[in-house]
Formats: structure tokens, C-alpha cells, sequence
């Protein structure tokens, strides 16, 4: 028997939210906390989800997440600093006397635009259909459109990424680290992710690298210290001549470097 037909039902709403960098909380409706698969869910009574409805259908659902903003899971300085955006979120019913009872499973997505007002927050969680709405065709590019080191591009990342510390802050832009690759100007358009420190769980974007000198494309929301630990992954400009010279990876370049583009139109003898 399903915990929702019995006579009289002892039902909990439960979240369970984990960001990208792997931090995983759960909130619960009830008053007291549950522990569902080893993992405690807060007792949040303020948290609540809009009108969840389910169909066989390809439309894209969303709804609406709401609750309480508080120092110790969800601040509002984590949401501004996009902390929890693209969150991965499962939403379930459980039987708060019997949690071993079994789940009822109501919705799961990822945390769409989140705004914090007068100590709460609302989120849009959009489901799974919602990937329907992106387009099915890739537009052509002389760029190649695959990210480095994914499936398509298919780069060895092993000796590209590097797990080091920050050795010395000189601006709020340029940043010293401990190790760095030796091929020249290697992390431009690469990524800085934060590993501790004020910043840690945020990513920063790098503009071009001298040594072991980075550029960040913007400073971090925090003014980093020395010993901070980032992790640094090189980058590719996604021209076809680099991936031919530098990554010897011309078969996988996903990108059209010779098709005319649009200014073939404008184009007449004698130009």
C-alpha cells in the first residue's frame, strides 16, 4: 500500500538540493529533522513548492520553489554569488513516522533564476522536458563549438588541469600561483575554480597567463589571500589553427573554419 492511500497520513515535503561543487543539503516541511538515505533533511516549515503537475506531455514545466533564507544553509550572499545556481534538486513526499517506508516522487530539475527579497527567496526549478526548449541544430561557426576536454573535443585533460595555491595577490585581476604549466600563455581562456578560501565553490574566467601569472577576466567577489588553493585549467580560443598546432586534435575540431560566411554577400570583384 502507497503511503498516500492509507487513512490517515503522517506526509512530509522533502528537498534535496546539491550545488555543482558538490555541497548537498536537505530541507523537510516537518517540524523535526529526517534522515532519508543517510542524509539529514532540516526541519524548513517555510519552504514551499508551487502547484506541481505531472503529465505523459513534452511540455516544459517549471514551478516555483519558496522559502526562508538562513545563516547556516542558504544565505543571501550565496545566492547573489550565483552559488546555487544550476543546483540539482529532487523533490519528494515521505511518511515522517516511517521514512524507511518508501518515497513518493514529485518533481527534479535544476535551479533556474533565483532572487532573495525581504529574508526569503523564490527559485525557478526547471524539469527535465525544459531541455526541449533548446535548439536541436548547432549553428554553424569557424569556431569550434565543443568545450575543451569534453566528449566531442576529446582532449586529454590529465595534464591540464593543476590543483595548486595561490603564491601572491598583486592586483585585484592578476594572481601568482604556486605551478603552472610550462607552455606559454596555456590558461588563456581557461578557468580558475576556488577551492577554500572566501571565494571557495565560485569559478573565475582567465584572460591570458605569463608564467605563472594569471589574469582573471573579472576579480573574484572576495579579495583572495596567499595559500588560497584553485584549481587552474588550461583553455582554447577554439580558433582551427590552435587545435591543429597546439592539441594535435584537428579530426575532432567542431567548427566549419572554411565555409563563407555572410559577408560572401558583400562581396564583388575587384574588393
Amino acid at each position: 500500500m502507497s503511503i498516500v492511500d492509507r487513512d490517515l497520513t503522517t506526509l512530509a515535503f522533502c528537498w534535496r538540493l546539491e550545488r555543482r561543487d558538490g555541497v548537498c543539503i536537505g530541507f523537510t516541511t516537518h517540524d523535526r529533522e529526517i534522515v532519508v538515505d543517510h542524509l539529514s533533511y532540516r526541519a524548513a516549515p517555510g519552504m514551499l513548492p508551487s502547484t506541481i503537475s505531472v503529465s505523459d506531455g513534452f511540455e516544459a514545466h517549471t514551478l516555483d520553489v519558496k522559502g526562508a533564507l538562513t545563516s547556516e544553509a542558504i544565505t543571501a550572499e550565496d545566492l547573489e554569488l550565483g552559488r546555487w545556481d544550476g543546483a540539482a534538486v529532487t523533490i519528494f513526499m515521505i511518511d515522517w513516522e516511517q521514512p524507511e517506508a518508501g518515497q513518493v516522487y514529485l518533481a527534479s530539475g535544476t535551479l533556474g533564476d533565483v532572487s532573495a527579497h525581504s529574508g526569503g527567496f523564490t527559485a525557478e526549478l526547471r524539469g527535465r522536458t525544459a531541455m526541449l526548449d533548446r535548439p536541436v541544430v548547432e549553428q554553424t561557426s569557424p569556431e569550434c563549438r565543443a568545450q575543451l576536454g569534453d566528449k566531442r573535443c576529446r582532449v586529454d585533460m590529465a595534464a591540464r588541469v593543476i590543483v595548486t595555491r595561490i603564491a601572491a595577490v598583486a592586483d585585484e585581476t592578476p594572481v601568482e600561483v604556486a605551478e603552472t604549466s610550462v607552455e606559454p600563455n596555456a590558461y588563456s581562456y581557461g578557468r580558475l575554480r576556488w577551492l577554500s578560501g572566501v571565494n571557495s565553490g565560485l569559478e573565475s574566467e582567465l584572460v591570458s597567463s605569463d608564467g605563472a601569472v594569471l589574469r582573471l577576466r573579472e576579480p573574484p567577489p572576495f579579495a583572495p589571500s596567499a595559500g588560497d588553493l584553485v584549481e587552474i585549467r588550461e583553455g582554447c580560443d577554439k580558433r582551427f589553427e590552435t587545435c591543429r598546432a597546439r592539441f594535435a586534435n584537428s579530426v575532432n575540431f567542431r567548427g566549419e573554419p572554411y565555409l563563407p560566411g555572410m559577408d560572401l554577400l558583400t562581396r564583388y570583384p575587384g574588393a
